[in-house]
């Protein structure tokens, strides 16, 4: 190759990688049939938990525990907060929890969603529903990679309720479309003891 092409080679600036939108965020949602991970959580007061993660696209997710006992889980239609302590279980509509944007398959994020920062190899996405601020807001954080579905990796995300109490999910050991037991986004019943009939 003479010296002249070389030079000519050498100086081209390189092509520009496409920037990341909602629609990049949509497209890697919409591959993820599965996850696991392990998470850690910390709370508005700085209490740090820790445990397991699975999430089954649409509307399952499943947070359990190492050292509490507690359960939170989406089994398609409502989360349940299930505190053992207390025989306690708290019901929500998924869609009405910031969750609802990671587990609803028919989500339109642009109509409720934006990027909020972009640096490096990832991004920071907000959703929130202006009609309902009662919801809450989730920020999901992803990174490029290419052995995510979609080429993005969910880093984690920060969730703030009605009230604007914070609480940050990390996660780490990062496994997609695998396969989960269907049996994961079931419960015991605490309150089943105390009922008629019922037995625990």
């Amino acid at each position: 190759m003479k010296p002249f092409f070389l030079a000519l080679l050498l100086a081209a600036t390189p092509l520009a990688a496409a920037p990341l939108t909602i629609d990049s965020v949509k497209a890697a949602l919409q591959a993820t049939t599965t996850m696991t991970a392990d998470f850690s959580q910390t709370a508005a007061n700085g209490t740090v938990a820790t445990g397991k993660l699975i999430l089954s696209r649409p509307g399952k997710i499943r947070f359990a525990y190492d050292k509490a006992p507690l359960l939170v889980v989406a089994d398609g239609k409502r989360l349940s907060v299930v505190d053992y302590e207390v025989n306690q279980v708290s019901q929500y509509p998924i869609k009405s929890t910031p969750l609802g944007v990671l587990l609803d398959g028919d989500a339109d994020l642009a109509r409720f969603a934006h990027v909020v920062g972009q640096q490096g190899n990832g991004l920071l996405v907000e959703a929130r529903d202006p009609k309902h601020p009662e919801y809450g807001a989730i920020t999901l954080n992803f990174a490029t990679d290419a052995a995510a579905p979609g080429g993005l990796a969910l880093l984690g995300w920060t969730a703030l309720d009605a009230q604007n109490n914070r609480t940050d999910i990390t996660l780490r050991g990062t496994k997609y479309n695998v396969a989960v037991p269907a049996a994961s986004f079931g419960f015991r019943d605490p309150r089943a003891k105390s009922l008629p009939g019922k037995t625990g």
